[in-house]
């Protein structure tokens, strides 16, 4: 969808979030950045911001008629709608081409035109939202959500700068040249790292800690929801004092000149920071000559390129969803220093460095960062005593062990859930396993075969068939989805000793990381004491996971019974909000139950869920109550140095020595 005529919120009139205008006005003076990944707490306006830069583009001049946006200066020598002959060129404004979160493969790309192909006989090609974003901002909310597949066919696009659509018998090119800006919450899932790196910058928002300027941005709010129309005219020129420096910056990005010194800084800083390949390196010089533009200069700077690096490298740095991303400012700080050898060139005529301010009308106050949020978590206090049935003071948190790719453990049956990579599940892609009755996603073949019969019926005597509505099929594929993988985790004093809950730990992280690559929500229930606690409600944040995870403190006696009733309410609750995602139990104990109610009873309760016993039973004298806890339950059990690779096996040998 694009953008409509409705009176949208002011880019200067946003209060602070320095670092976003920046990167966005960057890629407006350079697309070939790659784009802003924005990431940050809901409610932070983010989409606002967004929205707002399309405003402030030049227009463009396309080829009238054509559907791509082609340049009548510069037309595109294989434009499907082409070729163009020489015409004057039509005026629009520069569009913002929103992608839905749900959209399909077809909406982004195009596809052939069924209808036409079916009644005319002639190939045509329905253009996607990747043409109409063409030489505009295609704007991505939560594109964290959106499935890999799509995620990769944009990010293609982007990097090249072009779309190409091979199905169907159709073979399409076209230009895709656009500035992509893409949102998220971390707390719904992260993007893989391969993926974070497609894009060009990052920027996390946080909501500012200031009072005197969280009261500013309500107070704008407020006043622009009264009178939009009035509000925006109070900003008009600070608006077209951007709008021309934008211009005024494209106009001098040719002559911006990245001196050896300033390269030699970018690739010392990449690969300082040990960055994986080069398009770190390259995003970085792209930017870094963009913010000279930006400022009037025609050389690139020192403070081109720390302004640069903070905006490149944070997400390119994090390998797994449990790195922390971020910048070591002081090491940047200090790798700069070191490679800075050659003087910096004097900065030309032109304006200064920073972001646009927020002094409009209103008298806003300068921007402030927001403090940072105390992720330490508090662990309990230490006791040196256990009691082999579970009881006991509470234990320090152990760290986990190191993690491992464990074994792969699905949901039986096929399902109908989100796409993922777990368990076998219907899914707009994958493997085509046959068709049925429908238009959506057509089956071209199996539709003819539907057809043919019914010709002669028909009145059909010449070449060609005659397709009506009943004879679509569409295509029934084989894939995977992602379930909801619910870990119910004892934490008692009988799983307390160290080394032991250590390695139980990296198990659990193990796990937690490979639902993390198989798109799967998670939630984590723990159990110790007298009660169960729903530590981590389900999420697709396995990251959040990873931290509670990491602070889980033991001992105290074990409530068996009552983390699988926990368990069974989670999941009543969730098959109400989800009713396509399935979920898989993964219960990791040593079987032992020292108090509440008999766990046989409460496990009944969770008969039809797919589960997967770890049994964390150690000592020379097993009791075997974690196996016969899982044939309850119908599922697998596997014992804790079998989950993954050989190399566990000793963790756990030395950890049951400790024990």
């Amino acid at each position: 969808m694009t953008r409509g005529s409705a009176v949208r919120y002011p880019f200067s009139a946003v209060v602070g979030m320095d670092d976003l205008k920046l990167a966005l006005l960057v890629n407006a003076v350079s697309p070939a950045v790659g784009g802003v990944l924005v990431r940050g707490e809901k409610g932070t306006a983010k989409s606002t911001i967004v929205r707002a830069l399309a405003a402030l583009l030049p227009a463009v001049e396309v080829v009238p008629g054509c559907r791509f946006s082609c340049d009548p200066k510069d037309p595109d020598p294989r434009c499907p709608d082409g070729p163009h002959a020489a015409a004057t060129g039509q005026p629009r404004e520069a569009r913002l081409v929103e992608l839905p979160v749900g959209a399909s493969e077809d909406r982004l790309t195009g596809s052939l035109d069924i209808e036409r192909a079916l009644t005319e006989g002639v190939k045509a090609f329905e253009p996607g939202l990747l043409a109409a974003a063409h030489r505009g901002v295609l704007y991505v909310d939560e594109v964290n959500l959106l499935h890999d597949h799509l995620v990769d066919l944009l990010l293609d696009a982007a990097a090249m700068g072009e779309s190409y659509v091979e199905r169907e018998g159709v073979s399409v090119r076209h230009a895709a040249r656009f500035l992509l800006v893409g949102t998220m919450n971390p707390e719904e899932g992260e993007l893989r790292p391969q993926l974070l790196d497609r894009f060009g910058l990052t920027v996390e928002v946080a909501a500012t800690r200031d009072p005197a300027e969280r009261a500013e941005v309500v107070r704008r709010r407020l006043r622009f929801e009264e009178d939009p129309a009035g509000f925006a005219a109070g900003w008009v020129e600070a608006e077209a004092d951007l709008a021309f420096r934008i211009t005024a910056a494209r106009a001098k990005l040719p002559d911006v000149e990245l001196t050896d010194a300033a390269l030699r800084q970018i690739t010392a800083v990449c690969a300082a920071f040990e960055v994986d390949g080069l398009r770190a390196d390259l995003v970085t010089a792209r930017t870094a000559m963009a913010l000279a533009a930006w400022n009037g200069r025609t050389t690139v700077t020192s403070d081109d390129v720390r302004t640069a690096a903070r905006l490149a490298l944070p997400h390119r740095r994090r390998r797994d969803p449990f790195d922390a991303p971020g910048l070591d400012e002081q090491r940047l700080d200090d790798v700069l220093d070191q490679h800075g050898d050659d003087p910096e060139p004097p900065d030309d005529d032109g304006p200064g460095g920073t972001p646009p301010n927020d002094d409009g009308p209103g008298g806003a106050p300068e921007s402030a960062d927001g403090e940072g949020i105390d992720a330490s978590g508090g662990g309990g206090s230490s006791n040196k005593q256990q009691e082999a049935a579970g009881g006991g003071g509470e234990q320090e948190a152990a760290q986990p062990g190191a993690t491992y790719k464990p074994r792969l453990f699905t949901v039986p049956g096929t399902g109908t859930g989100a796409p993922g990579r777990r368990s076998k599940a219907r899914s707009p892609f994958g493997r085509v396993a046959g068709a049925r009755p429908g238009a959506r996603g057509v089956h071209l073949t199996a539709t003819l075969r539907a057809a043919a019969p019914h010709q002669k019926a028909r009145g059909r005597s010449g070449p060609g068939l005659l397709v009506t509505p009943e004879d679509l099929r569409e295509a029934v594929r084989d894939g995977r989805e992602g379930n909801l993988v619910l870990f119910l985790v004892d934490a008692s004093g009988s799983m307390a000793a160290r080394q032991r809950m250590r390695a139980v730990k990296g198990a659990v992280l193990s796990l937690l990381l490979d639902a993390y690559q198989r798109r799967d929500k998670i939630g984590l229930i723990t159990f110790r004491g007298r009660d169960a606690e729903l530590a981590l409600p389900p999420t697709s944040s396995v990251d959040a996971g990873a931290r509670r995870l990491e602070r889980l403190p033991t001992g105290g006696r074990t409530p068996l019974a009552a983390g699988l009733l926990r368990a069974a309410e989670v999941l009543r609750v969730e098959r109400l909000r989800d009713p396509a995602r399935r979920p898989l139990l993964v219960l990791v104990t040593d079987g032992r139950a020292t108090h509440g109610d008999d766990p046989m009873r409460a496990a009944a309760l969770l008969a039809d869920v797919a589960a997967v016993v770890v049994d964390c039973e150690s000592g020379p004298v097993r009791l075997g109550l974690a196996g016969r806890l899982g044939e309850r339950l119908g599922g697998e059990v596997v014992r804790l140095e079998d989950l993954g690779a050989d190399s566990l096996a000793g963790v756990v040998r030395d950890a049951r020595k400790v024990a």
